[in-house]
């Protein structure tokens, strides 16, 4: 990692800041939120942006992008700019159309990471989340390999700059790894990834492959009803957290963060509060010490906020495997 640039190398020579600013919304957030807390991290210094087609979010951080370019605040290659394909367009002849989709949702001319979102396919057609008459979901079946084929070939049309994939397991990274003819490797997985759910296994496994592990729920979760349980604990609230953070003269939400980062991975923080975004961007000024590292680790419980349920029955369905 380059303290510099606090930048991680990419194995296709790109690079990616090592913190970047999420912008999944729930349903239940206010239709303006996103486009505020965008704005918010851009004028904080957040220079990687990460957002999705399924999010809905496109055109706000778009928008914010190019307004904040237009005052003279940024330039577009100051900005790491990440979407991702969506389980409807799986079919080969259908990938670039939802990086086109996107890329006019964004307004923008290119994307500097597109990943897979998840290794599920799903009907195609209009509905994001196709179901039957009894509310089952739709599934498709596409070869992984032939769908990765497509996300290179829009590589090499320069509509981005890096391909990776999402909520990939070490046997469906595998698939592609081994691939014949394969023209790139993906350069990152984005996973769950946060103190209850640290993904030792699978960080391991990436880094040896040299893909970057990028970490969302970090913090934990927003908590969205659709797909939460209700029940599950508040990260932010475990007392070893709160205690280290109060030794430490920082939030809950910096030691999470810092955790991520000294362990090499790319961390997305998500916050609609100022004063968070603020704080959380700070976390590049202070060093945890290996013991508070190690007691940190411990509180793996392997509980993941975010299963997607929507995916569950697919032969492809992600976490049933142990890593």
């Amino acid at each position: 990692m380059s303290s510099k640039q606090q930048c991680v190398k990419l194995n296709d020579g790109n690079f990616i800041p090592a913190l970047g600013f999420g912008t999944y919304k729930p349903e239940e957030v206010n239709e303006n939120k996103p486009l505020e807390a965008i704005h918010l991290a851009l004028e904080a210094g957040f220079r990687h942006i990460d957002t999705a087609y399924v999010y809905q979010t496109e055109n706000h951080v778009g928008q914010a992008i190019r307004s904040k370019i237009a005052a003279g605040l940024v330039k577009r290659e100051d900005i790491f700019l990440t979407t991702k394909l969506w389980c409807t367009f799986h079919r080969p002849e259908l990938v670039r159309s939802n990086l086109e989709k996107s890329l006019k949702n964004l307004q923008l001319d290119y994307a500097d990471l597109y990943l897979i979102h998840y290794p599920v396919q799903m009907k195609p057609g209009e509905d994001l989340f196709p179901e039957d008459e009894h509310g089952k979901t739709l599934f498709d079946t596409v070869d992984i390999c032939a769908t990765w084929e497509a996300m290179e070939k829009c590589k090499d049309a320069g509509l981005v700059k890096s391909i990776g994939v999402s909520n990939f397991n070490s046997r469906q990274l595998e698939k592609i790894l081994n691939k014949p003819g394969l023209k790139y490797k993906p350069v990152c997985n984005q996973v769950e990834c946060h103190l209850y759910l640290n993904q030792r296994k699978l960080l391991n496994y990436c880094k040896s492959k040299d893909i970057v592990l990028v970490a969302y729920c970090a913090l934990g979760s927003q908590r969205p009803k659709r797909w939460v349980d209700p029940s599950s604990p508040v990260l932010l609230n475990d007392p070893i957290l709160c205690d280290m953070a109060k030794k430490h003269k920082r939030s809950p939400a910096q030691i999470a963060l810092r955790y991520h980062l000294q362990r090499g991975i790319v961390v997305l923080a998500q916050s609609y509060k100022e004063n968070e975004i603020k704080e959380n961007i700070q976390v590049f000024e202070f060093e945890l010490p290996s013991e508070d590292m190690k007691i940190l680790d411990s509180l793996d419980r392997n509980l993941r906020y975010a299963p997607a349920p929507f995916g569950e029955g697919h032969p492809e369905y992600p976490f049933s495997d142990e890593f």
